[in-house]
């Protein structure tokens, strides 16, 4: 049986840019290009009328921010996208804001085509992380000072910690479980419980919040 297309929303105040992606993605033959919008606040409207899969979500736009814009549509909808930013710089404040608001992952905007295609799979299968070292990097120049370690990682059980451990580092759930010797059903069990443990809503953030943590320089 084929599987239904991915269907995406580009989000970006430079027509140029938006016109470059659709031509990219609408290439292949599992993903269609669903809509478009111009600011923030349009994101956030077409969005909730076309129950896209993915938004590519650009983060500095005209009215709404791609930041609120996905705060807005994480908080709003009860199955929502996954949102990656697309941005000029990597290193970009913003774009670790947007991480830490929902976002699943982030693409520069000079990305080669087929990273691109590949990444918006990536993000619809969300069993791994987008871009590891970065959402690393990002973690470690913006992590916040906590006076003790957050109370989840006492909850944790020594197993979910691995789990989480190897989470942040990108590997994906097959991967989990050739590591540790463990079958596929086990391995998505504890990262269910991690993230539940963690109260985050995917492994991108689960990633965020050890790192900020410190949790991923103990052991």
């Amino acid at each position: 049986m084929t599987r239904p297309p991915i269907r995406i929303v580009l989000a970006d105040d430079e027509r140029l840019v938006r016109t470059a992606l659709r031509a990219i993605l609408s290439a292949e033959p599992d993903l269609e290009v669903v809509g478009e919008a111009a600011t923030g606040a349009e994101a956030v409207s077409v969005v909730r009328d076309l129950g896209p899969d993915v938004v590519l979500m650009d983060v500095r736009m005209p009215e709404t921010d791609g930041i609120r814009a996905t705060e807005q549509i994480l908080a709003t909808l009860d199955e929502p996208p996954r949102i990656v930013v697309v941005t000029t710089f990597e290193n970009d404040s913003y774009v670790y804001d947007a991480l830490r608001a929902g976002a699943a992952g982030f693409l520069l905007k000079r990305a080669e085509a087929d990273l691109l295609v590949q990444a918006v799979r990536l993000v619809v299968r969300s069993d791994s992380l987008l871009f590891p070292s970065a959402v690393r990097a990002l973690a470690a120049e913006h992590a916040r000072v906590y006076p003790a370690p957050p109370a989840w990682i006492a909850r944790l059980t020594g197993r979910e910690s691995e789990v989480l451990r190897l989470m942040a580092a990108g590997l994906t759930n097959a991967e989990i479980a050739r590591r540790m010797e463990v079958g596929p059903a086990t391995v998505k069990t504890h990262v269910a419980a991690v993230l539940a443990k963690t109260g985050t809503r995917d492994r991108t953030q689960a990633a965020i919040a050890a790192y900020e943590a410190g949790f991923m320089k103990t052991r």
